[in-house]
């Protein structure tokens, strides 16, 4: 591409490039999509972007194409990859000059120079740091900016970089710039703070963003530029101070005024200070452990004394407390339980941490914790008063601990109390103790200070285990807290229930459930009580891992409790709020199972509507979704009711070529599955449905799991009309799967077949018979899984002894295919299903195994005669397994034989039946496996043997079987 006459042709298709209309965009991208690839294309960009003169969206334009390009074509192995020359063009131009005038066109240029660094830096571009180091130094305002701009850029790049070969580079490009890096930040930090104090504000400014960018080169220097930082004198001089130009630059935020342009990046800068201390202490711990004396002592200050009123904010105290923390918790800090077997270096840390936490020290945190950070503000009581519902999404939002104010708190008491329980036991149950008692209605400072002493006692709950009588605490105060009905009792309320639910599944009687279910009833008539305590209800009533629940105590309470949790539903508007209360009814009917059936009439008739409101929150459509699981799963066959509604549904959720299966596809496919096992009979609609199951199929997601169960329910449910409409469909999909699958989806894909076998023993082979040649040439190859070999014999069985004359056919296929014999075919395939017989685990498939081989008799094939022995060791194999002794008459019965359909009894604890178990158990009574005596089917087939070949031929025929094998099985057969 010629620079001089591309460079007008470019620029006009970029300018069209940023229209509105798309008839001239579209075109536009067209070209210049084709232009990528061209010789001399990157280099018209260049001159583009930095031409000043030009539209601004043209010159960004350009910049964002450049960008792109590197990372596609600038590499040296790449498809269409630049020219060196070209490249070498490009570097020299984009550091000629740092005077970009526009903000975010210079940030993308040093974004791109980075990107180049990475690839190029130092060996292909050994002058650009250098170039940097010295553009920095300039007096002009904006180039010395941009440069700097750029040199945190390529700094952070190469800093990111973690191949061994890379590492060293920057650890010799750290050692070499280093120096120069913490002068130049001294430098802007002096130059700044000297301008504060005359108040050149606009100077102030400008310094101030030369401090935050060179700041962020030395932590990328601090942290990633050296293997053992310790060790550099200069590198432990700059840390150290960090802790002053710490308290300096709090100092100044005191004077500045909330509205100075400097604020805002005042408070930036000081967080990065603190991130430096966090990223090194995180990267080099034992590097660290000569700031940690210093690091608690300058935090404890600002946060837990009066040092920091009037200076600190938010997000710089959760820095601070996310220091404290990670020192207290840093194993490389905590001696073994053996100390010879700790470094040196860990137990001077540890020194160091126990001289700092001394009783008095720990006392003061605990107390300012707990008094002070755990105490709801007049905002967030405010908040709750207007709207409870904003309150608790706000309470229960995503921020993490490392980010809110009242989460990280909350984190650091857990962890301080974890690792200095014994001292701070006495401390908090002190606090416990003045509380005992009635509060003052009207001393609202009195009722923060419970809600926030029983916060701790909640977050403490493990390590007080020993130290507290919950039981004894909970009839003698905490119940009667919850009866108290004025409005400004309403924290502790709801703070007490909160409690509860912390220490449920820790220390809590079984027999006070009833008093407690009780009390909650009562509590669930106040609205913004419940909105605002909805999951603390679930941990109350329904915790996780709750072994002592009693779905009987549990009953009396379930319909007013459902009743007012679904009146709650109904009345919240906000998204968060009714999937909260959303999940505490799935959780309710998950519960109770069948029992919540006379109560889900209003749920059934609200959740259509709900749906339909929910179409642009595919989050409250997923809690539909579970809430719909667990619905089924407690109506059983009577969910058939809910398909005018359900079925639509799940249609939406598992189509792939509808946008929303992003979010709804899992939960769909868990809904689509209990509806099949709870599904009296199959319907059109729910048949219609499995034409979503070819493109999920395709697919061969982490979902494929759940769409074999489904498959294998539809099978269950009506395998007739189901494999008659899509057998083809599926055995198409199945063929394809085959050629590229794990093991274990190789597995499921065979276990349908084999499930079809199972169902339909003489359609089935015919429906998948393009799969059952592959089968057959497994076993005769001695397939090297176990697990998929089992399987292999297991479909082959169910062909062998069902379906016989199929399986001569495919013998025919195989021998025809193979150009081998029929016999010789077949002696193989019995040589080593013997051989292999080991590989299977499952009794079904071992006796169904010994069936099959012994369906082969009676016979005069010379063949099926020499592997006579390995028949007779597989079938005795087979009666070990299957057979149990009747101690009373000492005679042997088959254990697998089933005779009758029996209702499973389910106890409490267990699932009952689904109406896809009732269906298996018919089927296991049409199943040779469970209605065929093994033992005697030896005996008839051995006596036909015998008929056959006359005494002397069948007695010789015996001699070829173990003596030992022969007694065995003779022991099994007295009695015939």
């Amino acid at each position: 591409m010629d620079l001089n006459s591309a460079s007008t042709v470019v620029l006009q298709v970029l300018t069209q490039a940023t229209s509105q209309d798309t008839a001239v965009l579209k075109p536009a991208e067209e070209q210049l999509k084709q232009w990528e690839t061209q010789p001399g294309f990157y280099s018209v960009l260049l001159n583009i972007f930095t031409n000043h003169s030009l539209d601004v969206n043209v010159r960004w334009l350009a910049v964002l194409y450049f960008k792109n390009g590197i990372d596609r074509y600038w590499r040296r192995v790449a498809p269409h990859a630049l020219s060196e020359e070209e490249k070498t063009t490009l570097r020299a131009g984009l550091i000629t000059n740092f005077n970009e005038p526009v903000n975010q066109i210079a940030t993308q240029i040093s974004v791109l120079i980075a990107k180049v660094a990475r690839v190029d830096c130092p060996r292909q571009w050994p002058e650009l740091i250098p170039t940097l180091v010295e553009s920095v130094k300039v007096q002009d305002d904006l180039q010395q900016h941009r440069a700097l701009l750029t040199f945190y850029h390529v700094t952070k790049t190469l800093a990111s970089k973690r191949l061994a070969a890379d590492r060293k580079l920057f650890y010799d490009l750290t050692s070499s710039i280093y120096s120069f890096a913490c002068s130049l930040w001294n430098h802007h930090t002096d130059t700044f703070l000297q301008q504060i104090c005359t108040g050149d504000e606009a100077a102030a400014a400008n310094s101030l963003e030369r401090t935050l960018l060179s700041l962020k080169v030395l932590r990328k220097l601090t942290v990633h530029g050296f293997v053992e930082p310790h060790w550099n004198a200069e590198v432990m001089g700059f840390l150290h101070a960090v802790f002053e130009r710490l308290k300096q630059f709090l100092e100044c935020s005191r004077s500045i005024r909330a509205e100075n342009i400097c604020r805002d990046r005042l408070e930036k800068t000081i967080i990065l200070f603190t991130k430096v201390l966090l990223d090194f202490l995180d990267q080099h711990p034992f590097s660290f452990t000569s700031l940690i004396q210093r690091s608690l002592e300058f935090s404890v200050s600002y946060v837990f004394t009066e040092a920091g009123e009037g200076i600190v904010f938010e997000q710089f105290i959760v820095q601070c407390m996310n220091l404290i923390k990670m020192i207290v918790k840093n194993y490389a800090y905590k001696p073994s339980k053996n100390i010879e077997d700790s470094s040196p270096e860990t137990l001077e840390a540890h020194k160091i941490k126990t001289a700092f936490f001394t009783y008095p020290t720990l006392m003061e945190i605990c107390r300012r914790l707990v008094t002070h950070y755990f105490l709801l503000t007049k905002e967030e009581l405010t908040m709750w008063e207007e709207d409870p519902e904003s309150f608790t999404v706000e309470e229960t939002g995503g921020d993490s601990w490392k980010y809110s104010l009242r989460p990280c708190t909350e984190v650091l008491f857990i962890d301080i109390f974890h690792e200095y329980n014994q001292t701070l036991t006495p401390v908090l149950l002190e606090m416990v103790h003045s509380l005992q008692g009635s509060t003052n209605l009207e001393n609202t400072n009195a009722i923060l200070i419970k809600d926030a002493v029983y916060n701790a006692v909640g977050l403490a709950a493990y390590e007080l285990f020993d130290s507290v009588d919950f039981d004894q605490w909970f009839k003698n105060q905490l119940l009667a807290e919850l009866q108290v009905s004025h409005d400004r009792y309403k924290p502790i309320r709801r703070r007490v229930i909160w409690l509860i639910g912390q220490w449920i599944s820790v220390k809590f009687k079984s027999d006070l459930r009833p008093i407690l279910y009780e009390a909650i009833r009562n509590l669930l008539q106040d609205r913004d009580l419940v909105v605002s305590s909805v999951l603390f209800f679930l941990n109350v009533c329904l915790p996780v891992d709750d072994f002592e629940f009693r779905t009987d105590q549990f009953l009396p309470y379930l319909e007013s409790m459902f009743t007012l949790l679904f009146q709650l539903l109904q009345e919240v508007t906000q998204c968060d709020t009714k999937m909260h209360v959303l999940h505490v009814l799935s959780c309710v009917i998950e519960r109770v199972n069948m029992q919540i059936r006379p109560y889900v009439g209003c749920l059934v008739q609200y959740l259509p509507l709900l749906w339909k409101q929910s179409e642009e929150h595919n989050m409250l459509r997923c809690a539909i979704l579970t809430t719909l699981i667990h619905l089924v799963q407690g109506l059983g066959a009577d969910s058939k009711n809910l398909y005018p509604f359900l079925l639509p549904v799940i249609q939406l959720s598992t189509d792939v070529s509808q946008p929303p299966h992003v979010y709804l596809l899992e939960d769909g496919l868990e809904l689509w599955l209990v509806t099949l096992e709870n599904s009296p009979c199959l319907t059109p609609e729910l048949l219609r449905i499995f034409q979503n199951m070819s493109a999920l199929l395709e697919l061969s997601s982490e979902n494929l799991k759940n769409c074999f169960k489904i498959i294998n329910a539809y099978i269950f449910l009506s395998s007739s009309e189901f494999l008659q409409m899509y057998a083809a469909d599926l055995c198409r999909s199945f063929c394809e799967l085959l050629k590229d699958i794990t093991t274990e989806g190789q597995v499921q894909v065979l276990k349908v077949v084999e499930n079809v076998l199972k169902v339909n023993p003489l359609l089935g082979p015919q429906m998948f018979q393009p799969l059952l040649p592959s089968v057959f040439r497994g076993i005769i190859d001695g397939e090297r899984y176990p697990v998929v070999m089992s399987t292999y014999l297991g479909i082959m069985g169910r062909v062998l002894l069902q379906n016989a004359r199929f399986f001569s056919l495919l013998l025919s296929q195989m021998a025809c295919e193979l150009g081998q014999e029929l016999d010789q075919i077949l002696g193989n395939m019995i040589e080593m299903w013997v051989d292999r017989m080991d590989n299977i685990t499952q009794p079904e498939r071992r006796k169904l195994s010994a069936l099959a081989l012994l369906s082969l008799l009676p016979s005069l094939n010379g063949v099926i005669q020499d592997k006579f022995c390995g028949i007779i060791n597989i079938s005795v194999e087979g009666l070990h397994d299957v057979m149990t002794e009747d101690s009373e008459t000492g005679t042997y019965k088959d254990c697998m034989l089933m005779s009758h359909l029996e209702e499973p009894k389910a106890t409490e604890d267990e699932e009952p039946p689904t109406e896809q178990d009732k269906r298996k158990k018919i089927l296991a009574l049409k199943d040779p496996v469970h209605t065929v005596s093994l033992q005697q089917f030896i005996y008839e087939k051995l006596k036909a043997q015998q008929e056959l070949l006359g005494e002397q031929g069948f007695h010789a025929l015996m001699e070829t079987v173990d003596t030992e094998i022969v007694a065995q099985l003779q022991e099994f057969l007295q009695g015939f």
